[in-house]
This record gives C-alpha cells, sequence and structure tokens, in this order.
C-alpha cells in the first residue's frame, strides 16, 4: 500500500506528533504541514494542534525564543533574517515582537563584527570600495541593518567614510 493511500486516525496523528514535539520544537505552523502530509482534513489538524497546544506540547512563544537563540548564536544571523523566517512560519508578529523585546540590540549584533571581519579575509574586488560594497551586501543579506554594518566596519578599521 502507498504512503499517500495510507490512513491515519486524529488518534495515532497526535500521539506521533506529540512524540515529535517531545523531542525537538516546533511551531503550529510546522506541525499543521505536517499533519496535511498525513492526509488529515482541516478539521482533524485544526483539533490535532490545539490538542497540542492545550497539553503544552507545542508553543509558538517558546519556538519563537529557542528559534531565535540558535540562529543568533549557531547561524549569526541579524534580527531582520530571523523575522522574515519566523513570518514565513505564520508567527504572530505581537509574539515575535514580544520575544525581540527581550534582546537587547547588542546581544543580537554580537555575531556582526565576527561575520564582517571573517568575510572580509575571501572577498574579492579590484578596489577596496567594491570589496566593501560586496562585504556590506552581504551582511545585509544575514539580516543586519546598515548602520550597525557600517559601525562595526568602523571599528574594525574598514572605514570607508573617509574615501572619495
Amino acid at each position: 500500500m502507498s504512503k499517500q493511500g495510507k490512513v491515519i486516525s486524529e488518534r495515532q496523528a497526535f500521539t506521533r506528533m506529540a512524540r515529535l514535539c517531545s523531542q525537538k520544537e516546533y511551531c503550529s505552523f510546522d506541525i499543521s504541514q505536517k499533519l496535511y502530509r498525513l492526509n488529515l482534513n482541516a478539521n482533524e489538524i485544526e483539533s490535532v494542534v490545539n490538542l497540542l497546544v492545550k497539553q503544552n506540547f507545542i508553543s509558538d512563544e517558546r519556538f519563537v525564543r529557542s528559534y531565535i537563540g540558535d540562529k543568533v548564536k549557531f547561524n549569526k544571523w541579524g534580527k531582520r533574517k530571523i523575522e522574515l523566517a519566523l513570518r514565513q512560519k505564520k508567527i504572530p508578529q505581537s509574539i515575535i515582537q514580544k520575544v525581540f523585546n527581550e534582546y537587547s540590540d547588542s546581544e543580537l549584533n554580537q555575531s556582526l563584527e565576527y561575520v564582517i571581519e571573517k568575510k572580509w579575509r575571501s572577498v574579492k574586488g579590484a578596489s577596496d570600495n567594491e570589496r566593501k560594497g560586496k562585504l556590506i551586501r552581504y551582511a545585509l543579506g544575514r539580516g543586519f541593518e546598515m548602520n550597525e554594518i557600517i559601525s562595526s566596519m568602523q571599528k574594525l578599521n574598514l572605514d570607508f567614510l573617509d574615501e572619495d
């Protein structure tokens, strides 16, 4: 029997998702997607997700807190990229903002100097200005804000404002 034709009950789906959620943090959107792939209808998906939330297997706020911490520490992402990724997971803006308010700007940008310094060694260009432009685009792509990027570049003596 193919996996597509397999019928899974709401109870089995709940048990399977509860086991997943006990091993790793998931947001309600991720679990909904998994349940959809198990061929559950919309009412069953909503019912299972609500039960998981009620029994504290899923908490979007807890997920956001974990996600931000991991992306800042391990992936060295900036606030803008993290926020965009969370919005793609259909997390309410109020939850995102609440958790971001728990972090200081210095905590969110702690890896920026490291990222810039490391990338500066490998970026190629005909002139220093071209290299700095590439470096700025790289840091913007990592989700950092322009004023923070310029500030970090100045701290690292990559000051481009004195060149005309």
